[in-house]
């Protein structure tokens, strides 16, 4: 099947929601959410999709915003992609269920396979979801359950699917990321550690890693837009949001580093990853 991370990346679509004014109140959010700065989440929002369009030349698609939706911007939640295949989630929280319906349509459009998720006993965020390149990691955590991650291991047959136990709130997106082809990047915290050392017992390729001080920083997205040959990029978080891991990023020598900043938009509970959806295939459009 190749060297690992062969499959990690390669991309040339992006897919994003904007920013409704519901997200400003938290109560909104029915999730006790602290209020935030609209103007600066819709700043933070639109640079990030001005990176991924101009800086990674990936052809960007902005679903409006849905007023009814506040966390709709967080659509990294509401799939996992991989190849011509999109497996539709199915969220933990049932305010956030109604979601999936216009990334659904925009995937379909794209003419992306379109797998549903038919059990209402299953939960899957698809930001509990690590695709290396070579294999899945499925967070199981407060978000995510076991029968959410079989239908991971049902829908992508071609590769291994491990689980692995989150502490806590977080997302395993929240705690480790790919910094690179062969490189897992992970937060310093015990949460973030315990996961990595779990993945590594579970998987039979090796990786090296890259622990960074921030947990928040390991939320970064490894991308190689284009043909193969051309430059790799990692999107992060950049130093007006966590200076202490600025200089351990600088270790990734492989890659183009592409800070952007969503420290208001983490007040709603966003993390890197969860803000875009991108397409690792050219879909047939």
């Amino acid at each position: 099947m190749g060297t690992p991370g062969e499959g990690l990346g390669r991309c040339s679509h992006a897919l994003i929601r904007g920013v409704p004014e519901s997200l400003a109140s938290g109560e909104s959010a029915g999730a006790g959410l602290p209020s935030l700065d609209l103007a600066k989440a819709q700043r933070e929002h639109g640079v990030l999709g001005g990176k991924l369009r101009q800086r990674l030349g990936l052809q960007l698609l902005e679903l409006p915003p849905e007023e009814s939706l506040p966390l709709g911007p967080l659509l990294g939640d509401t799939a996992v992609i991989q190849g011509d295949t999109a497996l539709i989630t199915r969220p933990w929280s049932p305010s956030r269920r109604p979601e999936v319906d216009g990334v659904r349509k925009a995937l379909q459009d794209l003419g992306l396979r379109i797998v549903e998720m038919g059990d209402e006993n299953a939960t899957l965020d698809g930001t509990d979801v690590l695709f290396t390149g070579r294999e899945f990691f499925v967070g199981l955590s407060k978000w995510t359950n076991h029968r959410g991650a079989e239908i991971v291991a049902d829908t992508f047959r071609d590769f291994a699917v491990s689980t692995v136990p989150v502490s806590g709130a977080s997302h395993l997106r929240g705690l480790c990321g790919m910094g690179g082809p062969r490189t897992v990047v992970a937060g310093s915290s015990e949460a973030a550690q315990k996961a990595v050392r779990a993945m590594a017992v579970l998987t039979d390729h090796p990786y090296a890693s890259l622990t960074l001080p921030d947990d928040a920083a390991a939320d970064c997205l490894f991308l190689r837009p284009g043909l193969p040959g051309t430059s790799a990029f990692l999107l992060h978080r950049g130093g007006g949001d966590l200076p202490n891991s600025q200089e351990a990023l600088q270790k990734l020598s492989d890659v183009t580093l592409v800070p952007v900043s969503c420290s208001e938009l983490e007040k709603a509970g966003a993390g890197l990853s969860s803000l875009c959806l991108v397409l690792s295939t050219r879909p047939h459009c």
